[in-house]
C-alpha cells in the first residue's frame, strides 16, 4: 500500500488503490485494512472506513474473498464486541454474491463476529440480517443464511426461534437444489440448539425429507445429520425409529457419492449407537460397504474394519463369523487400493481379535499379502508389524513371517526395501543379538551395498541403533570387519558409504576405537584414484575431529589433509583446507 505520509488520509489512499487495475495491489491493500483501522482510530473505523468497505463489493473474487476474510478481523478495531454488529452490512451484501468461497469466507466472518455479540445484539442485529438473508430474491442469499441458524437460534426470543424454525422449514423445501443443499449441510449443526420437542415433531420430518432429496448432492449430507441426531436423542428408541432407518437407506443410495460419505463416517454412527445396538443393526451393513460394486467405497469401508470391530469387540464371535470371511475375499480383490488398504487395516486388527485368533487367521493373511507385487501392499504390513509383534509374540514373528520379510530385503521396489530395513533394528532388538547374529547380520552388509543411495544411508543408521542396542563390542567383533572391507571395494560408492558409516557410529565407538582402528583404515584412501572418495574422506576427517583427541588431529589428521590440499582436484583441495581449518 502507498506510504501514508503526513496529510495523506489512509481511507483516500485504500480507495484511490482499490480503483487500481492491478489486482495485486487491490489485494494487497485490503489485506492491509487492520492497519488502516488501528491508524485512523476506531471511531473512524466504525463510521467511515466499514461504510466505505460495505459499498466495495463489485470487484473480482478472489478480491471480495480477501474482504469478507478481512472484515471479519475487525472487531478490536471497531470497538470490540460493542460496536461489532457495524462490521455485519459489509458482509451481508458480501453473503448474496455469485461465488461460493466468497459466501463461505463471509458466512464465517459474521459467525466469527456473533460470537463476540451480546444476546440482546444478536436479536437487535443478526436476527434481521439472517431474515433478509432468507428473503432474498437470489438463491445466493438464501444459501448463506443456511450457515447462520445455529449462531443466532441460541440467543434470541421464543417467539423469534419459532420464526426461525419456520424459516429453516422453508429453506428445506427450496426450489433452488442449492439452497436445499446449504440447509442440508447446515442442519447437523442447527439440530443441537434446537429444544427436544420440536425435534422431533419439526426436525425429524425435514431430516427425513432431504435424504431423500432427487439430488446426490443434498442426500449426500444425510449422513453428517444421522450422526449429529444420533448424538441429540436421549432415548435407544428414538434413535432407531428416526435415524437408523435413514442411515441404512444411505448404504444402499443410488449414488456412489452418498454410500461414500455412510461409508466414511459409519464408525462415528456407531459410537453413537454403542456396542450392542451396532451388533445388532449395522453388522451386516458394514459388509455390504466392503462387498460395494465401486472401489472406492471397498477402500474406505476396508480401512475403517479395525476401528469398526473395536467397537464391537466384546463380541468377537461376530467379528470372526461375519467380518473375517469378507477380509479373506477381499485378499483377492481386483483393486490395488482395496489392497493396500487391507494390508494397512488388518495390522491393527490383531489387538482387537487377541493373539490366538491372530495367529489363525492373520499371520497367514499376512503372509499372502507380503507377496503381492504392489509396493503400497507390501509397505503396508511390514510398517505396522510392530503392533501385531506386542499381540503375538516374537517367537511367532520369527518363525511364520520373519522370513518373508528377510525376502522382500531384495525386492525389485526400493521403496519395499527401504520399509523392510526401516523395520528391522526394532526387530532385532526384540530378537536379541545370538538370533540377529545368526539369521540376519550379512543383510547389513548387503543393505550397504544397495544401488539406492537412501537406502545405503538408512542403512548406516540402522548401524548406529544396532550398536546402541547391542554394544560398542557387537559392532568391534561383528560389523567392523564388514565395513573395512567395504574400504576396499572396486566400487567408489561403497568406498563412500563406509566412510559415511564410520561418521554415523562415531559417537558410539568412543575415541580410543576410531583412532586404533578406525583412522588408519580410513586414510588410506588419501591416494585413492577417484576424486571424489578423496574428497569425501576430507569431509569424513573434519566430521571426526570433535571425537578424536588433539595430538591425534594434530599429526595423523592433519597429515592426512595436507596431502589431499595438495591435490590437483580443486574440490577435494578445497574440502582439505576447509578441514584444515577445523584442526585449530
Amino acid at each position: 500500500m502507498a506510504d501514508s505520509k503526513e496529510g495523506i488520509d489512509p481511507i483516500q489512499v485504500l480507495t484511490d488503490e482499490l480503483k487500481n487495475e492491478d489486482v495485486q495491489l487491490r489485494l494487497n491493500s485490503l489485506r492491509q485494512i487492520s492497519t488502516i483501522a488501528q491508524a485512523i482510530g476506531q471511531e473512524r473505523t466504525r463510521n467511515e472506513l466499514v461504510p466505505f468497505l460495505a459499498e466495495a463489493t463489485d470487484d473480482e473474487d478472489e478480491v471480495l474473498l480477501v474482504l469478507a476474510e478481512e472484515l471479519g478481523n475487525l472487531i478490536e478495531f471497531v470497538g470490540g464486541s460493542e460496536y461489532a454488529h457495524k462490521i455485519l452490512q459489509p458482509l451481508q451484501n458480501l453473503a448474496s454474491v455469485e461465488e461460493t468461497v466468497v459466501r463461505e469466507k463471509c458466512v464465517e466472518s459474521i459467525v466469527k463476529i456473533a460470537r463476540e455479540l451480546e444476546e440482546e445484539q444478536i436479536q437487535d442485529y443478526l436476527h434481521p440480517l439472517l431474515k433478509t438473508l432468507s428473503e432474498g430474491e437470489w438463491f445466493t442469499s438464501r444459501s448463506s443464511a443456511c450457515g447462520l441458524f445455529a449462531v443466532t437460534y441460541q440467543s434470541v426470543d421464543d417467539k423469534s426461534k419459532a420464526e426461525l424454525r419456520k424459516t429453516f422449514a422453508k429453506l428445506c423445501g427450496d426450489e433452488t437444489p442449492m439452497v436445499r443443499r446449504a440447509a442440508a449441510q447446515n442442519l447437523a449443526s442447527f439440530v443441537p440448539h434446537i429444544e427436544l420437542e420440536f425435534l422431533v415433531s419439526e426436525f425429524v420430518p425435514l431430516f427425513t425429507k432431504l435424504s431423500k432429496d432427487e439430488q446426490d448432492n443434498v442426500r449426500l449430507f444425510a449422513v453428517d445429520n444421522c450422526v449429529s441426531l444420533a448424538k441429540v436423542f436421549q432415548t435407544e428408541d428414538e434413535t432407531l425409529t428416526h435415524v437408523l432407518p435413514v442411515f441404512k437407506a444411505t448404504i444402499s443410495d443410488k449414488s456412489w457419492r452418498v454410500r461414500y460419505m455412510a461409508s466414511e463416517k459409519f464408525c462415528q454412527f456407531c459410537e453413537s449407537l454403542g456396542p450392542e445396538l451396532t451388533k445388532q443393526h449395522l453388522v451386516e451393513s458394514f459388509v455390504d460397504l466392503l462387498k460395494d460394486y465401486e472401489a472406492e467405497i471397498r477402500t474406505s469401508a476396508t480401512l475403517k474394519i479395525a476401528e469398526f470391530c473395536s467397537r464391537i469387540r466384546i463380541f468377537r464371535e461376530v467379528i470372526i463369523e461375519k467380518i473375517m470371511p469378507v477380509i479373506k475375499e477381499l485378499r483377492n480383490d481386483i483393486s490395488d487400493h482395496v489392497k493396500a488398504a487391507l494390508a494397512s487395516s488388518v495390522t491393527a486388527l490383531a489387538p482387537v481379535i487377541g493373539k490366538d485368533d491372530s495367529v489363525k487367521f492373520l499371520v497367514p493373511l499376512y503372509l499372502d499379502l507380503l507377496k503381492e507385487d504392489i509396493p503400497e501392499v507390501k509397505i503396508n504390513i511390514v510398517s505396522k508389524l510392530d503392533s501385531v509383534t506386542q499381540v503375538i509374540g516374537i517367537e511367532v514373528l520369527a518363525s511364520s513371517i520373519l522370513p518373508a520379510i528377510v525376502e522382500l530385503t531384495d525386492d525389485r521396489q526400493w521403496r519395499v526395501r527401504m520399509s523392510m530395513i526401516e523395520f528391522i533394528p526394532s526387530l532385532a532388538i526384540q530378537l536379541g543379538v545370538e538370533f540377529f547374529d545368526e539369521k540376519l547380520v550379512e543383510l547389513c552388509r548387503t543393505w550397504l551395498m544397495d544401488s539406492v543411495y537412501k537406502i545405503r544411508e538408512i542403512a548406516a543408521k540402522n548401524l548406529k541403533r544396532l550398536t546402541e542396542s547391542f554394544g560398542t563390542e557387537w559392532f568391534q567383533s561383528t560389523m567392523m570387519p564388514k565395513v573395512v572391507d567395504l574400504l576396499k571395494h572396486k566400487n567408489y560408492l561403497f568406498r563412500q558409504i563406509a566412510m559415511y558409516t564410520f561418521t554415523t557410529l562415531a559417537p558410539e565407538l568412543g575415541t580410543e576405537f576410531l583412532t586404533k582402528s578406525v583412522l588408519p583404515e580410513i586414510t588410506k584412501l588419501k591416494t585413492d584414484s577417484v576424486a571424489n572418495v578423496k574428497m569425501f574422506l576430507a569431509k569424513t576427517l573434519q566430521s571426526l575431529i570433535p571425537y578424536l583427541e588433539e595430538n591425534t588431529i594434530q599429526t595423523d589428521v592433519k597429515s592426512c589433509l595436507s596431502e589431499l590440499s595438495k591435490s590437483d582436484d580443486n574440490d577435494v583441495k578445497s574440502y582439505a583446507n576447509q578441514a584444515l581449518s577445523k584442526c585449530s
